[in-house]
């Protein structure tokens, strides 16, 4: 297979859990006879920098002639300022946005060796395995948004605005999943709050009734969730929810797993490309250190190979490698046990594509 690969290495330590990525698909190009191009471009704060633009036109386009898309982490101290004019969060939800990439898949699995790593008990963690589905680009991200003086001081305003057709696509990319997996399907809302919410629930509940009715099927309240992904986390197969509840929810989710270094993505819509990132953020504190963990971006490249270029196969290589380094106790020192030897961001990507090679 020829493929070609937008590379938005970002910000941070984007770069340097990129880097490892791009080394593990070369390997897996060279195991299974593959041509894999890599194309660069500027996204986040660094494209600020060099055109004052945190997607440049430039930038879109080789996302729009790719065959998907790879992304490290956009932001910094640097440009962390809310009242900027511009931002570097823009440009990830500006791409989001201009692909039309509208389902967000972020799966957390519980390795093993890494029970250890988590704050839970590890009774709790037993059997935890689900994904959740989050709508990327609609609702109160997206909203408009008002910022005035009025007579009691300054007032400010965020529209969180859905309609009929985002919910549909997002919630059938959910359901399809769950028909692959454990059949059960969870709504996270507030519809005892909020309108948005009340037509998410109607319209899920209208659509699984009439094209999923194998699933098994419950709503529960957002705030329920938060406690129930702690309590009880094997219960959840696929969760399917809103922008930024699933923004929330998928943060705490990552202290299952031990560390949000471990939890990769995929961004899709209806097209083959698709956009992949791990969850971790750019993470400056630790940046040009090689303390990244660049295993979520190694598992995101599987997510790509699975899901834009249709090869399972070596999805199921990488993935399996990944474990193979984990059980090894090559790994980071976000997810090491407590007198652990721990390694580097390129010894870890050095082991999972010495794994793939072998």
């Amino acid at each position: 297979m020829q493929a070609v690969i937008a590379v938005l290495a970002g910000d941070g330590i984007g770069p340097e859990v990129v880097a490892e990525g791009l080394k593990v698909l070369r390997a897996v190009a060279s195991r299974f006879g593959h041509q894999f191009s890599f194309h660069e471009a500027l996204i986040g704060g660094c494209a600020i920098d060099v055109t004052g633009s945190p997607l440049p036109a430039e930038t879109v386009a080789v996302c729009r002639a790719a065959d998907a898309i790879l992304l490290g982490a956009v932001g910094g101290p640097k440009w962390d300022d809310p009242q900027a004019r511009v931002r570097p969060e823009q440009g990830l939800l500006g791409i989001r946005k201009e692909l039309g990439l509208f389902a967000n898949l972020r799966p957390v699995r519980i390795y093993p060796q890494l029970i250890d790593a988590s704050p839970l008990r590890p009774e709790r963690l037993q059997g935890v395995d689900l994904i959740v589905v989050r709508e990327l680009t609609g609702g109160i991200y997206f909203g408009e948004k008002r910022r005035e003086q009025g007579d009691h001081g300054e007032w400010a305003s965020d529209l969180c605005l859905y309609n009929e057709e985002e919910i549909v696509r997002v919630v059938r990319v959910a359901a399809h999943l769950a028909r692959q997996r454990r059949k059960k399907l969870t709504l996270v809302d507030k519809a005892n709050v909020l309108e948005t919410s009340r037509l998410w629930r109607s319209v899920t509940t209208r659509l699984i009734k009439t094209e999923f009715p194998d699933l098994h099927f419950e709503t529960m309240l957002v705030d329920a969730c938060a406690m129930h992904l702690i309590r009880r986390p094997a219960d959840f197969d696929v969760i399917v929810t809103e922008n930024m509840f699933g923004d929330i929810l998928t943060d705490e989710a990552s202290m299952l797993a031990g560390s949000m270094g471990m939890l990769p993505s995929a961004s899709l819509g209806d097209g083959r490309a698709g956009l992949y990132e791990p969850i971790h953020g750019s993470a400056p504190d630790i940046a040009g250190q090689g303390k990244a963990n660049p295993l979520a971006t190694i598992l995101s490249v599987a997510m790509l190979l699975r899901h834009s270029l249709n090869l399972p196969t070596e999805a199921d290589c990488v993935e399996a490698a990944v474990a193979s380094v984990i059980e090894r106790g090559i790994v980071t020192a976000d997810i090491a046990v407590p007198g652990q030897h721990t390694y580097s961001t390129t010894a870890v990507g050095d082991a999972v594509a010495a794994t793939i090679a072998a």
